[in-house]
């Protein structure tokens, strides 16, 4: 064992005494806390199996900590974890869901689970969700970022049923390779970026510069920029334009349906989208990136650890490129908003020495050094005051070397982003489905008119004559009535 591997045990364990002592207090105990010896015992280990939406980096990153855990501080005072992943988001939430009901056909729940706070307040209906906050310290607590442990209080009574381990936002994210070329020609600049109507004005300058660029191929622009998450767009640009679409009263959703801000939503993405400036292509914008076939999305800050490193434009033809993040872009005549991101552990109702190991397990999870290591790889903003900090972060990045050289230059504009202002949505048990709808029905309504358009061009018909139908008010005004409709129908 290398003397590095050894000194961070040692550490480990030292912070697991630490933790034992002050912290995995009983519940109504918060200010002071009880000894977690009293709970758990070495001798006789309790057992504790989390699921998990990670994969790929993530899924590593996690698992290797989960091990360490279980060797270090986890063998000092009788935890042992394990975790699985469920898939993607959506898998998870149906996994938990269907268990929380004990439908037919579903595992038994698990002990803790990774969810964002809507899937958790649905589970927490059933009644199936533990209120950790007094198995913690005020001490505790207070290590936290007040806004990241605030967000898993579901009913406004100081509780705590999503424990934060990793947060994000949403960035600006680029191919600054191919944007120099382009800006040298053009006199672009980043300062345009800042705005949402400064991107549909670089969009539709951008495509017009690649299609001059094949005089013998008329109608060929490429698409400058994409969204990844239309449900992030609507919710943070309508807050920033003075209303929210989605609020909760009551524990009942809210609509908000400005049409002028609607309006703004609509003509600073639809718009651009069916003449081409936009683009969704791929499952997410980064795919297309990789292909060259755009150069821009704004998505989860998160994302930028699979923001490519290469253009692939096919078998002969590859080259490799630079990223660059910016803040999240705000409406000119806005206030800066952008989401508050990233999945919380919910432990399930169990006895008090199942949901103390749990605890256990979370509370050394979100250490600095662990919750900074595994933030980094995953690409991800730790949770704690003390592992939020610039300098701290970008040395931890550059500790692990090239695989994470994106996370260190792209790191400025995510705590730029979180430090102008974050939103996010009361959670309710009918959120997701009021989200999703929201979401889907832009998207789908600008791909589909966008389809429609490219095959009018195709068949002969003049570009500007083949859009103009669909830039009519009256397009805008049957998509909020038929928005309108469907959220009603699941907020009633």
């Amino acid at each position: 064992m290398s003397a590095k591997k050894t000194l961070r045990q040692a550490a480990a364990l030292a912070l697991a005494g630490m933790l034992t002592l002050a912290g995995c207090s009983g519940p109504g105990a918060a200010a002071s806390g009880k000894d977690a010896s009293s709970l758990l015992d070495p001798a006789d280990p309790v057992q504790i199996e989390l699921w998990t939406y990670y994969n790929g980096t993530q899924q590593q990153a996690f698992e290797s900590l989960v091990d360490e855990f279980n060797a270090t501080q986890g063998k000092s005072v009788g935890v042992v974890v394990t975790s699985s992943s469920q898939g993607g988001v959506n898998d998870l939430a149906a996994a938990v869901t269907g268990s929380a009901q004990e439908l037919v056909g579903y595992a038994d729940m698990p002990d803790a689970f990774l969810s964002y706070p809507d899937t958790a307040s649905l589970v927490d209906s059933f009644g199936r969700v533990a209120d950790l906050s007094g198995y913690l310290t005020d001490e505790q607590k207070d290590r936290y970022v007040e806004a990241f442990l605030a967000e898993g209080d579901l009913d406004g009574t100081g509780s705590l049923k999503v424990f934060p381990v990793a947060k994000s936002t949403e960035t600006f994210q680029m191919n600054l390779t191919d944007w120099r070329v382009f800006a040298d020609a053009t006199g672009s600049t980043l300062d345009e970026l800042a705005t949402v109507e400064g991107i549909v004005t670089v969009s539709q300058r951008y495509y017009e510069w690649t299609d001059a660029q094949t005089p013998d191929v008329p109608n060929d622009g490429r698409a400058f920029f994409g969204r990844d998450a239309l449900t992030n767009y609507l919710v943070t640009g309508a807050k920033q334009l003075g209303h929210e679409v989605l609020s909760v009263r009551d524990g009942r959703i809210e609509l908000d349906l400005d049409r002028a801000t609607m309006k703004a939503l609509w003509d600073n993405y639809y718009v651009p989208m069916v003449q081409g400036w936009f683009s969704s292509e791929g499952k997410f914008r980064s795919d297309a990136v990789k292909t060259g076939d755009l150069l821009s999305y704004v998505g989860s800050s998160s994302s930028v650890v699979y923001f490519p490193q290469t253009v692939t434009v096919d078998d002969q033809t590859s080259y490799p490129i630079e990223v660059i993040a910016l803040p999240a872009p705000t409406f000119e005549s806005g206030v800066p908003c952008a989401p508050q991101q990233g999945a919380g552990f919910v432990v399930t109702k169990a006895d008090e020495r199942t949901e103390c190991a749990c605890v256990e397990f979370l509370t050394w999870f979100t250490a600095k050094e662990q919750n900074a290591g595994f933030a980094v790889k995953a690409g991800y903003l730790p949770v704690t005051k003390e592992a939020i900090e610039p300098e701290f972060l970008k040395d931890v990045a550059l500790s692990l070397g090239d695989s994470s050289r994106n996370y260190a230059e792209t790191l400025p504009a995510a705590l730029e982003t979180m430090d102008a202002g974050l939103y996010r949505t009361f959670p309710t048990p009918k959120g997701n489905e009021a989200r999703s709808v929201l979401g889907k029905s832009l998207f789908d309504r600008a791909a589909q008119d966008r389809a429609a358009v490219r095959a009018q061009i195709e068949a002969g018909a003049d570009p500007a004559q083949a859009v103009a139908a669909f830039l009519d008010e009256s397009v805008f005004d049957a998509w909020l009535a038929d928005l309108k409709m469907q959220l009603e129908a699941v907020v009633a």
